[in-house]
């Protein structure tokens, strides 16, 4: 187990230094090629209930996918996160807007988030549960496996899914070319992904 952490340690350390090294425009340019990847991917089209992380500066931008989703006719759900303690508990809580999306708090890590206290948003797994859950992470192997940021936030969420009557989502992540690596390290708690979309080299 320490072996475990220590090697997913050193890989979020080497990931990181690599995205580091992009500039914003860069970002920018795989990021709109990974939406428009997503907009004709046939997973997309058939997928109403759809849960989208609000990027930080290292991931993906997903603003120009939030858009898509409202443009679209998607039901939109994003992350809220109880943060309290070494708590992992995380909720997908219905979007409404961009405009709503833009009139959410921003919390320490620079990302927007309902407040603690607005419990008056709809859960997805309280209702009618998700099709799709597009995932953020640190790294990414061609297998499904998947490097968060260590807090487990997701690997619970989907253990949840697989709970409710609807079932685990389909899954995508959501990747610079850089967070792409030849094997994740993974333990028995980690959950596979469906797919990782990325801009493939020419």
């Amino acid at each position: 187990m320490a072996a475990l952490r220590a090697a997913k340690q050193a890989m979020r350390r080497e990931i990181k230094k690599r995205v580091a090294a992009l500039d914003d425009q860069e970002k920018l340019r795989q990021s709109r090629v990974i939406s428009q990847k997503l907009f004709k991917h046939p997973k997309y089209a058939s997928c109403e209930r759809i849960a989208v992380f609000l990027s930080m500066h290292d991931e993906v931008r997903t603003e120009e996918i939030i858009q898509g989703l409202f443009k679209h006719g998607k039901t939109c759900f994003m992350p809220k996160y109880l943060t309290q303690g070494t708590s992992n508990h995380m909720d997908m809580v219905k979007l409404t807007s961009m405009e709503d999306m833009m009139s959410l708090p921003l919390t320490s890590w620079n990302i927007r988030q309902p407040a603690a206290d607005d419990n008056t948003r709809e859960e997805a797994l309280e209702t009618g549960g998700l099709d799709l859950i597009l995932m953020p992470g640190l790294g990414f192997d061609r297998n499904g496996n998947r490097l968060g940021r260590g807090k487990g936030f997701y690997d619970t969420y989907l253990e949840r899914c697989m709970k409710h009557p609807k079932g685990k989502p389909y899954t995508i992540a959501l990747a610079f070319r850089e967070q792409l690596c030849q094997d994740i390290p993974v333990g028995h708690n980690d959950v596979l992904i469906d797919e990782v979309l990325y801009d493939v080299l020419d």
